[in-house]
């Protein structure tokens, strides 16, 4: 097992509940929420303070229903902390959401002057970056994806905060159904996510929580009722995520719909899942309100809630406790700390 560090353990204890399940909240989309107010507003820029004004709309109705929030710097960071209560956890977003794409695979970067050392002095609790990875794009792309997480990596251990990694597989260019959107990639293999993960579950990458995707679309994850060869492979499918995570993992939804979202919620936790980090599943819908503000919030209170509420109860009774999973001894510190100076050791630590 793995003694984590003082600040990841008491930063992983802040994202999640008192039960050690997270149940987070993601309003650092940026791409998919400017394309609805830019179609809505018939400009082809959308404007600062409708990306800001609904960011912040959501987190006032959903925030209190959720153990954490994943707010971006550019919109979403300054409202989260006026409106996160005290026992709320903040994850801050580090990638662009802009990226390079060739005919043989996407890089990330950071934002523009951002950077985990910035995460760590406004308060965040955790750091979250996405990385646009397949295992069968061009080894150049591969390495430059890997050496820019392993340097976020080793940026989170230096500043002692909690790492969450987010993996998308994507199609090429030329692919069919090619997209830059950030949405879930139709036909993608469940080998590629699966790999994905094995590939950066290594000490290197200095992970703590991986953030994924369904190994296969969520329109198709069966219903988890029966016996039917499609449930018996889906079950496998998870099953192989889960192990190859090696770590506490949650769920994207990645645009899924809500009872979709529900199926890959109840393979993931039969497969050792410590919760969600969700967006759109949960207020996608009532995001279409837009420009109506009030008539969004009335929406997300009718339908959003409950459904976060459907969620929360679903993880209680089924997920495993990130302080559970057998990677962690869930106590900082050194071996027999009440015999030795932690100051010094944490001081002293490499």
């Amino acid at each position: 097992m793995t003694k984590l560090s003082a600040g990841k353990f008491w930063g992983l204890r802040r994202l999640a509940n008192e039960d050690g399940h997270f149940t987070m909240l993601a309003v650092d989309q940026r791409p998919p929420i400017k394309q609805v107010v830019s179609d809505r507003r018939g400009e082809s820029t959308p404007r600062f303070e409708d990306i800001r004004n609904v960011k912040k709309t959501m987190m006032e109705v959903l925030a209190p229903h959720s153990s954490a929030v994943l707010a971006d710097p550019t919109y979403a960071l300054t409202d989260a902390m006026n409106i996160l209560q005290p026992h709320h956890g903040l994850v801050v977003t580090l990638e662009d959401s802009l990226f390079t794409e060739t005919e043989n695979g996407r890089t990330s970067k950071a934002i523009d002057d951002w950077s985990v050392e910035k995460i760590k002095k406004v308060g965040g609790d955790a750091v979250k970056v996405l990385t646009w990875y397949r295992p069968d794009q061009s080894e150049a792309t591969r390495t430059a994806q890997k050496d820019f997480t392993k340097r976020v990596g080793e940026a989170c251990a230096e500043h002692d905060i909690p790492f969450l990694l987010e993996f998308l597989v994507y199609p090429f260019k030329g692919d069919q159904n090619h997209t830059t959107d950030y949405v879930e990639q139709q036909g993608k293999r469940a080998d590629h996510v699966i790999r994905t993960v094995e590939e950066f579950s290594g000490p290197e990458f200095g992970v703590d929580i991986f953030k994924l995707e369904s190994p296969i679309p969520a329109a198709d994850v069966p219903a988890p009722d029966g016996d039917s060869d499609a449930v018996s492979q889906c079950k496998t499918y998870f099953d192989e995520l889960g192990k190859a995570s090696g770590r506490p993992w949650v769920m994207l939804s990645a645009g899924a719909t809500k009872p979709a979202f529900k199926n890959v919620m109840h393979y993931a936790y039969q497969a050792g899942a410590s919760g969600f980090l969700a967006g759109r599943a949960i207020w996608w819908d009532d995001f279409q309100a837009f420009p109506d503000l009030d008539a969004m919030k009335q929406g997300m209170a009718n339908n959003a809630v409950p459904y976060m509420n459907e969620l929360a109860t679903m993880t209680s009774s089924n997920a495993t406790p990130w302080n559970k999973h057998p990677l962690y001894d869930g106590d900082p510190g050194p071996a027999g700390a009440n015999e030795k100076n932690f100051a010094k050791w944490y001081g002293d630590r490499s």
